[in-house]
């Protein structure tokens, strides 16, 4: 059903000149101009203005239209203005004949004028009675169309991919790198105290005996290790509190700095007053001053090792995803495959149970690797949609006869029956508008098929399995 906007022109062009226009028409050149003559008397001539709606996502369609001149977009609502189809002058579009089309799958609308040709889906049979060459025109027509469309959605859904993993990744990259930036804003402020430091440090003028006693205490007290959390954070918080008042009874002005420092080291009032009688209150208070921020900044580069270290492995795990400076078909590691997307899914198994069953001393296959990662990619993503914020996601990777066997079970709500046959059924899905294309399974059993293996799914509630069968050598496997 057409727009209101869709008008015929004030004054309808002679048959005789849509009929020379029809041979400008891609699908139709080289038509006898009898079998044009034929459409122009038949069809509807209509036109529209830049900017008319032509008609509305879901309005059932009754006729294929000749683009004679102009150019139509139609787009899906739910996706945004992102353009699923473009009709330009030389195409035919709306239904054709053999479609399965029923509704409009977006929103049409004329960007420039628009002048074309509308053949109403009742004539078709009379169509192809009269023009039996035009069965084979429309045919390819509608072949090239389904390939854009697919095409589109493909492409689309792979956007859609990558825009989740970059949403992974960067969440998984901001934890570590917030991390070393607070190190490191802490290290430069722990140096530059340290620098004012230095001048009371070398006023104090110890003695070699002195100097050994501050060496063992500090050794001492560095070499222990003491948790910060669970039933020592009590503790802890007491330990500060006595530090920071002896501290202050020593004349120290920056207690509010030292006592936190000394306090994570498990440093007791015991062993500040060995430290005071070793040197006295001044000196103590000097030294505590410079050992605490030695503290600091030892942590500081710690968690900044950590921290890079962190990020590293996060780059390593893209590395490995991805597949990256190798070539398209090589041996394959499944197990570390595997890994590598459950990295890119971190930041969603925060409340998920993650369970590897991996046989040790598994064989690598010959495989395209980034393809193999985007069918863990499509399974594992299917999984937590269904697990939701809570469940268990249990990987299993083991050896069968001339076969590599890899299961991927959640224990989410499961598939119903009358579904499970259909799920992977290019542009099926059970989501919601805007929120798949249905095209992650598909792309999924068409991977496993290039690799000549086999994907099934078994399902009851509570328990869903997605089993990839992948022949350990590809060239014997037929």
């Amino acid at each position: 059903m057409l727009s209101p906007a869709v008008t015929s022109p004030a004054s309808p062009t002679p048959v005789e000149e849509i009929a020379d226009a029809l041979d400008r028409i891609g699908p139709l050149h080289g038509l006898p101009f009898d079998d044009r003559l034929w459409l122009a008397r038949h069809g509807r001539e209509y036109v529209a203005a830049a900017g008319d709606v032509l008609f509305e996502e879901g309005a059932p369609v009754e006729h294929m239209v000749i683009i004679l001149k102009g150019e139509i977009h139609v787009r899906r609502q739910h996706d945004g203005p992102m353009s699923l189809f473009i009709g330009r002058t030389g195409q035919i579009t709306g239904v054709l004949p053999f479609s399965r089309m029923k509704t409009y799958g977006g929103q049409g609308y004329a960007v420039s004028p628009v002048w074309a040709l509308l053949i109403p889906k009742t004539l078709f049979p009379e169509m192809l009675q009269a023009i039996p060459s035009l069965a084979q025109r429309v045919v390819s027509s509608l072949l090239d169309r389904a390939r854009e469309v697919t095409r589109m959605e493909q492409q689309a859904e792979k956007l859609t991919a990558l825009g989740k993993l970059a949403g992974n990744l960067a969440h998984e990259l901001n934890n570590p790198a917030s991390a070393a930036q607070r190190a490191a804003s802490s290290l430069v402020t722990t140096l530059h105290a340290n620098r004012q430091n230095r001048f009371k440090l070398v006023n104090l003028c110890l003695n070699d005996e002195q100097i050994r006693g501050i060496e063992a205490w500090e050794q001492n007290i560095l070499a222990r290790e003491v948790p910060l959390h669970g039933p020592h954070a009590v503790e802890y918080i007491a330990r500060e509190e006595d530090i920071r008042k002896w501290l202050g009874a020593a004349g120290c002005l920056n207690a509010w700095e030292v006592a936190p420092q000394l306090a994570e080291q498990g440093v007791s009032l015991a062993e500040l007053d060995e430290l005071h009688a070793l040197l006295g209150g001044s000196q103590a208070v000097i030294t505590l001053e410079y050992f605490s921020r030695f503290l600091r900044a030892t942590r500081s580069v710690e968690t900044l090792l950590n921290s890079t270290a962190r990020i590293f492995d996060l780059i390593s795990a893209i590395k490995a995803y991805s597949n990256m400076d190798r070539a398209p078909i090589f041996e394959v590691d499944v197990p570390a495959g595997l890994d590598a997307t459950l990295q890119m899914f971190q930041s969603r198994l925060g409340n998920i149970q993650v369970e590897r069953e991996y046989e040790p001393g598994l064989p690598c296959i010959s495989a395209y690797g980034s393809e193999l990662n985007q069918v863990w990619t499509a399974l594992i993503e299917n999984a937590l949609d269904a697990l939701g914020n809570q469940g268990t996601l249990r990987i299993a990777c083991r050896l069968e006869p001339d076969m590599l066997l890899v299961e991927i079970w959640d224990t989410g709500p499961g598939i119903p029956p009358e579904l499970q046959e259909r799920i992977f059924e290019p542009f099926f899905t059970t989501k919601p508008p805007g929120q798949g294309l249905g095209l992650g399974l598909d792309n999924a059993m068409r991977i496993v098929r290039k690799h000549r293996g086999h994907l099934s799914v078994n399902s009851k509630p509570g328990s869903t399995c997605f089993c990839v069968r992948l022949p350990l050598n590809q060239l014997r496997a037929y």
